[in-house]
């Protein structure tokens, strides 16, 4: 029934690199993991789920902010080894920073420098002791 998840190449920590990308702008919006579990479960529901490394479970994006993304379309590259999101990102924000995009700085003359706005406070997007979604 999932065979389609056998084809893919997964790390040696059995995890794919997943980028987040609005299906109207094609702006990229975050890049995370997901492991089987999560890409599954990602199909099964249509909604972005992740592998959060750092806390060593499931994320289902959104759970704390309301920023859900819907899933659209999920796109596998031709190593089978990145998987591309076409999500619809509820609220207009992916980042823990409350902008729209993770990808907010540029590099201008040897600097990282912020050009995208803060859409909402992160402070009033979390409630206190979660450092992110």
């Amino acid at each position: 029934m999932n065979d389609w998840l056998d084809e893919i190449n997964w790390n040696s920590d059995g995890l794919v690199p997943a980028i987040a990308q609005d299906h109207q702008t094609g702006r990229v919006l975050m890049m995370a993991w997901m492991n089987r579990e999560a890409l599954a479960l990602t199909a099964a529901e249509q909604r972005a789920i992740y592998w959060s490394r750092s806390r060593g479970k499931l994320w289902r994006k959104g759970e704390e902010s309301g920023h859900v993304q819907k899933l659209h379309e999920l796109r596998l590259d031709c190593d089978a080894d990145v998987i591309i999101l076409k999500v619809e990102q509820l609220g207009g924000i992916a980042c823990h920073t409350g902008r729209e995009s993770c990808f907010y700085r540029v590099l201008e003359d040897g600097a990282w420098k912020t050009v995208d706005a803060v859409r909402k406070d992160p402070h009033a997007i979390y409630s206190a002791g979660h450092a992110h979604d």
